[in-house]
């Protein structure tokens, strides 16, 4: 196969692989769910278990971040839509409450099947629409499929409690039944980065524990999450259980938000947005997983090598777009030479270009904006006397993979997310600054400490204000058994198998009166 250089690129000119991913190509079995018009697809709106046009007959485009071409375009759902798909919903709740448990996993084990039968699919459209590298893409779909399984396994560990009252002399003939039982209707809204994992970790959850749910996916990346519902409904989902409306945020997403028929929000998505959630939603049962700026900190007794490795990769895996993403290096001074030059030659041997390409580890970001955001941060570190040891610069939408040294904490990129595969490194005197000017940033979702004491592990993960610290590793969000969050704006409430049904069930107490005139003995 001939290849050739573009734009410093190296990609193949056999255009045969560039269009595979030019547009979405879906198999006969999922034709109900979009129309065709000049030689575009255009995808419905699923609400009460029907395909359906968008009232407004407007749609939106959907664009390949490598080629910027429009893919598809998906419907413009309205307010009017995301009310009918909360009728629905409402109308629905006895059809999943009165699924027994083991028909509940049933269905999600029979699309955890259908995901498999289908991983070419996906993993082409995750590779299209949000220009994940394939080895990415491919990892995605896999972990969407394990996140599926084990949370079905959590599912069996529903339990409730029984508590007895004779150990208190005011409830000595009483005794209580506690029981988890679903809130009803989740709303849940999920970014672009992970545009098949995040909703399959927000709607496995909530429909195995009982609820129905209505699904907003972000608008870059609408695609998958139709096919996901596609793959649900034949799965066996009753119809009404699981709604999907694309369309504006500020329109389809604050109605699904602030409807007081909702009774959970899950949200993923930036500071920005979900700060403005709790105030919309009112008294629901909230989980917000926001923005992070995890902080890698890194001590002279730490195995180099092994900080170095785990360091770039936690920047550049998903390109950077990840809110649990290293986005700052602190580094103690009297080894940040040795470990700056080991993160140099690493940085400049990961191997970025468009997607569709074997072994690329940084594909497109994901819009305009995205690349500009990242762009202002490293020129604004430049321009206050950062040293760039690699990258800045950008072809398309590919950021290359940048190194900056000795950047002052004036410059944005010390404190703002980036979502991009840029590191900062700030030199510290010692673990005590790298404390102080971790904690000191308003996000709070993970860290990581490379040292090879355990007492001074142990001290600096307990200082740290986050909700997450690897030691000796890169963060990473989906270890389905540890809970994820954050604190102060990096969000409320814990995601991971167990946790993420917390999150969407209530306790209810049933207080039970045995004697005299309650319920007695014999009847």
């Amino acid at each position: 196969m001939r290849r050739k250089l573009i734009n410093g690129l190296l990609i193949n000119s056999t255009i045969m692989v560039q269009n595979r991913f030019d547009e979405i190509t879906l198999p006969e079995e999922f034709k109900d769910i979009y129309d065709k018009e000049d030689g575009l697809k255009r995808f419905r709106l699923f609400i009460g278990g029907k395909w359906v046009k968008p009232k407004s007959n407007k749609y939106f485009s959907v664009k390949s971040p490598s080629t910027r071409k429009v893919l598809a375009e998906a419907s413009l759902g309205s307010r009017e839509e995301a009310l009918q798909a909360v009728s629905e919903a409402l109308y629905s709740q006895n059809k999943i409450r009165n699924l027994a448990a083991i028909d509940r996993i049933e269905v999600l084990e029979e699309a955890s099947k259908l995901i498999t039968r289908y991983e070419e699919t996906l993993v082409n459209i995750l590779v299209a629409e949000a220009g994940k590298p394939l080895a990415y893409a491919r990892g995605e779909v896999r972990a969407a499929k394990e996140r599926m399984r084990l949370t079905l396994e959590e599912a069996r560990k529903i339990y409730g409690e029984y508590i007895p009252g004779d150990w208190v002399d005011d409830t000595r003939n009483k005794f209580a039944i506690v029981l988890r039982q679903p809130v009803g209707i989740v709303t849940t809204i999920t970014p672009f980065n992970y545009p098949l994992f995040s909703p399959v970790a927000k709607i496995a959850p909530a429909l195995v524990s009982g609820n129905c749910v209505i699904h907003k996916p972000a608008s870059d990346t609408p695609i998958v999450s139709l096919i996901l519902a596609r793959i649900l409904q034949a799965a066996g989902l009753p119809e009404g259980v699981l709604n999907v409306v694309t369309g504006p945020g500020g329109e389809v997403g604050d109605t699904l938000i602030s409807d007081p028929r909702i009774g959970a929000v899950s949200f993923t998505g930036s500071t920005e947005v979900g700060s403005k959630i709790p105030v919309k939603a009112g008294m629901k049962k909230l989980h917000l997983e926001l923005g992070g700026k995890a902080a890698a900190i890194v001590l002279e007794d730490a195995d180099l090598d092994l900080a170095a490795e785990k360091i770039t990769l936690g920047v550049v895996k998903n390109s950077g777009q990840r809110c649990d993403a290293i986005s700052r290096a602190l580094v103690v001074k009297e080894i940040a030479d040795e470990l700056v030059d080991r993160l140099e030659d690493r940085f400049r041997k990961v191997r970025f270009g468009y997607p569709w390409e074997e072994n690329i580890q940084v594909g497109p970001l994901i819009n305009e904006r995205a690349l500009n955001h990242v762009a202002e941060l490293v020129e604004d570190a430049v321009s206050k006397k950062a040293v760039l040891l690699a990258g800045g610069k950008s072809h398309g939408l590919i950021y290359e993979p940048t190194l900056l040294d000795h950047v002052p904490l004036e410059a944005r990129v010390a404190w703002e997310e980036t979502f991009g595969p840029v590191l900062p490194v700030i030199r510290v005197r010692d673990e005590e600054e790298a404390i102080e000017v971790s904690n000191r940033s308003n996000l709070g979702l993970d860290s990581a400490v490379f040292t090879n004491s355990f007492y001074r592990m142990w001290r600096i993960a307990k200082a740290l204000q986050v909700g997450t610290v690897s030691v000796n590793d890169a963060p990473a969000h989906g270890v389905g058994n540890f809970p994820f969050g954050g604190v102060k704006d990096s969000g409320m409430g814990r995601e991971g198998l167990g946790y993420s049904i917390d999150e969407m069930t209530v306790l209810k107490t049933i207080s039970v009166n045995l004697e005299p005139s309650g319920i007695r003995k014999g009847r």
